[in-house]
């Protein structure tokens, strides 16, 4: 190819970068801000006292610090729960009034770690009556009034569904590393749905609990849609808090338990309406930040509001992690 030859076809990808450019056209869209809303995130166990949480949601495009975050919790609502047609008001109770020794109660009884380093105050509606306990079979009516607004959930505390058995088992060709496994026999009526906790209650070596609180691993909800009236086995892996800075959480360990671990798990029956919400939940976070992603919002169970009001039938077991 000679000289001419390529000048002209410089000449013509210059011409037509030109014109390229020259079709380009700034675009700006405008996202019209969406409603701020009221954002339940409240349980009830059986033997336990309701944990509701109450917070504000934020623009998709706002910035996060520590004041909007203190600012999101949503204080002085009227937090009324009715079971059997009773009615119980509900206190708000903040981490900043409780006494430091007694943080680590809190963080275990409330699945929230606090600290006394924490930056601002956790904020959870409860019942202050050690006489009051969630039990089986009954329905809880959850109704939350704050801001000129009402919000309403309905759940209940479906029948426990125990573990034949739990056990560890190191994973491939790792020496020390595995998950924990469970076996349940799921009952004959469809509709049944699951969700796994598990805490490391054993400590590392400068004495600290290796986990605070239950954890739920990612996904951990499931239906008995595959599988009802089967006895099935299913493999869990290691769940983590958010923003975890423990080495095991940024190491090979990750997602894994070790031999040595005492693990304390811990089953929950929920019906399928709490099943739905935390489906949608796994689902929005595994396509965050996927163009490819199919669009999806979160399955509340609140009217008036989002978020979910759950009911637990819970089950408890122990695991000794050995080879």
């Amino acid at each position: 190819m000679n000289k001419h030859s390529i000048f002209i076809i410089y000449l013509l990808l210059l011409v037509v970068s030109m014109g390229m450019i020259a079709c380009q056209k700034n675009i700006s869209i405008e996202v019209p801000p969406a409603e701020s809303q009221i954002v339940v995130d409240g349980f009830i166990e059986n033997g336990g006292l309701p944990f509701i949480m109450l917070t504000r949601s934020a623009s998709y495009f706002s910035t996060t610090s520590s004041d909007q975050l203190y600012n999101a919790f949503v204080h002085d609502a009227l937090v009324t729960l009715t079971v059997d047609g009773n009615n119980f008001i509900l206190s708000e109770l903040c981490s900043s009034n409780i006494p430091d020794s007694l943080l680590p109660i809190f963080s275990e009884l409330t699945g929230i770690v606090v600290t006394p380093d924490s930056p601002f105050d956790i904020c959870i509606y409860t019942l202050l009556n050690p006489t009051f306990q969630g039990e089986v079979g009954k329905t809880y009516f959850l109704k939350v009034e704050v801001d000129g607004r009402t919000l309403t959930a309905t759940t209940s505390i479906p029948q426990i569904v125990p573990f034949d058995s739990v056990w560890f088992e190191v994973q491939g060709t790792l020496d020390s590393l595995g998950w924990a496994f469970a076996i349940i026999s799921d009952p004959d009526t469809l509709g049944n749905a699951y969700r796994w906790f598990a805490r490391r209650i054993n400590h590392y070596p400068n004495g600290q609990i290796k986990d605070p609180t239950y954890i739920a691993p990612f996904n951990s909800a499931n239906d008995d849609r595959f599988f009802n009236g089967l006895t099935f086995e299913f493999p869990n892996a290691r769940g983590e808090l958010p923003f975890s800075d423990k080495e095991d959480d940024k190491n090979i360990e990750e997602g894994f338990f070790k031999v040595g671990d005492t693990i304390a798990v811990k089953g929950c029956s929920n019906d399928l309406n709490t099943f739905l919400f935390f489906r949608s939940y796994y689902q929005e976070l595994a396509n965050q930040g996927s163009p490819f992603a199919s669009p999806a919002s979160l399955r509340s169970n609140v009217e008036g509001g989002l978020g979910v009001w759950a009911g637990y039938g819970v089950y408890l077991d122990t695991i000794i992690a050995t080879n």
